[in-house]
């Protein structure tokens, strides 16, 4: 037996146990405990440090914020969430049903959040009943490594089995996490795109996540100083390590001076020639490492901007036209820099969008700034997105916050669009299943002609 078959093994012992022996106070002590191990002050800044140190993505003070915010409203969600007995009951039909695990449940996470996305799995993985093994990034092994020693270290005043939660152990390999894939009962895989596929074929059922490339337009009726804010609030937030931050923005023409000086208000300087960051941000074909995830400097730096934009200058907005393969301002860069397009009015910033969407990014969200509460609603029907965000930070608002109604989450389904089995930000739903009781109850069987009165009046029988 090889040691993700022992890890797995393991595994299974402990969540049969966990089950058997279950309650909603069991399997809530459980999720409350890991949660503490990574909300304690100290513990959550040891872990941001350490993870900004390791992977040299992102900073230290969003770290800490995003540990702290997501867990927290993550448990405010599982707070009073059925998962344990009877979850719903409906006299009327005759049905009862039944929490269930699903049983041992494999993560693949990854490095640009590796504190906050294992500990959301764990957490919700531990309140609906199951076991779960983490399989970090290369990058990411460390800060997993220190969380779960918190979690174990919770686990054991709290009377909780260890073996609920592991990981694989360092050095991480593709076939260690194949053969994890493979011999999970459920897998959750929020990363890059080649993880999301293997997730996908590797005849496990999978709760794996689009590519994210946020697309938010600004049109003529938005208050832009607060659109303005909020944007490089969002594409600022932890060095736009988030698949939400914004990618791209869309403005209408009629307000479009009058924006790009608010963003200038707001710390983002306008640059028109695009060739000379596409060529410093893509060197190679590939993304720059010195630019990607850094701060405002060493970005600029990096980028050789530092003499070209003004002094405070957080991040930057690149004006540009194109999209699809040959345009990389398109599609998601993984730093402060946002993709600034014009629109000649509200319908073509839709259809720009839509394109930009189908390019990278389909099913996953975009966001408006407007005072016109229809057109968001023309949004979500125009294009293919799983999430309006409306007058919001976007990658703050997609994964839930305290002033929107969206589950907390750090993994954002996008359905069809995005090759996805589910639509919904991932949550403690999707890590229980249930068990019907069915009764017999009166018939009740229709005429065919209560059913069909109106299709015949219409075009006859």
């Amino acid at each position: 037996m090889n040691e993700i078959e022992q890890l797995v093994e393991k595994a299974r012992r402990a969540q049969t146990s966990f089950e058997a022996n279950g309650s909603q106070a069991l399997y809530d002590r459980a999720a409350k405990a890991a949660a503490w191990a990574i909300m304690e002050p100290g513990r959550n800044r040891s872990l941001a440090e350490l993870a900004v140190q390791t992977t040299g993505l992102g900073n230290v003070p969003d770290k800490i914020t995003k540990n702290h915010r997501k867990t927290l409203g993550l448990m405010r969600d599982l707070e009073t969430a059925k998962t344990f007995g009877v979850v719903s009951e409906d006299p009327a039909l005759g049905l009862t049903e039944i929490a269930r695990p699903v049983g041992v449940i494999g993560a693949v996470v990854p490095s640009t959040n590796p504190g906050a996305t294992p500990a959301n799995n764990i957490i919700n993985a531990l309140k609906c009943g199951n076991a779960i093994i983490l399989s970090p990034s290369p990058k990411g092994v460390p800060t997993c490594e220190l969380l779960l020693s918190y979690v174990h270290e919770q686990f054991d005043r709290a009377g909780i089995d260890r073996d609920l939660v592991q990981m694989v152990p360092a050095p991480g390999t593709k076939e260690k996490t194949q053969r994890l894939l493979e011999l999970s009962d459920v897998i959750v895989v929020t990363g890059s795109q080649n993880n999301v596929k293997r997730a996908y074929s590797s005849g496990t059922p999978a709760l794996a996540v689009g590519a994210g490339n946020a697309t938010v337009i600004v049109d003529e009726t938005a208050d832009l100083a607060d659109a303005a804010k909020k944007i490089a609030l969002s594409k600022c937030f932890d060095n736009a390590t988030s698949c939400s931050s914004e990618n791209a923005v869309i403005v209408v023409d009629a307000v479009y001076d009058a924006f790009t000086a608010a963003l200038s208000e707001a710390g983002g300087a306008t640059v028109a020639d695009e060739s000379k960051i596409v060529k410093a941000l893509w060197p190679d074909g590939h993304l720059n490492r010195s630019a990607i995830a850094q701060d405002a400097e060493p970005m600029l730096e990096a980028l050789g901007m530092t003499d070209e934009v003004p002094k405070g200058t957080d991040f930057l907005a690149v004006e540009t036209s194109g999209v699809g393969p040959d345009h990389p301002l398109s599609g998601e860069k993984l730093s402060r820099v946002l993709a600034l397009y014009r629109a000649s009015d509200f319908d073509a910033a839709c259809t720009l969008a839509n394109r930009i969407l189908k390019h990278q990014g389909a099913g996953h969200s975009v966001g408006i700034h407007t005072t016109n509460q229809d057109r968001a609603m023309t949004l979500g029907m125009a294009v293919p997105t799983s999430r309006v965000i409306v007058n919001q930070a976007h990658c703050i608002a997609v994964g839930g916050a305290f002033n929107n109604g969206m589950p907390f989450s750090l993994s954002m389904g996008c359905g069809s669009w995005g090759g996805n089995s589910f639509a919904e930000n991932l949550n403690w739903r999707q890590f229980m299943q249930t068990t019907k009781i069915i009764r017999e109850i009166p018939p009740n069987e229709p005429a065919v002609a209560d059913i069909f009165a109106d299709y015949f009046s219409q075009v006859g029988e």
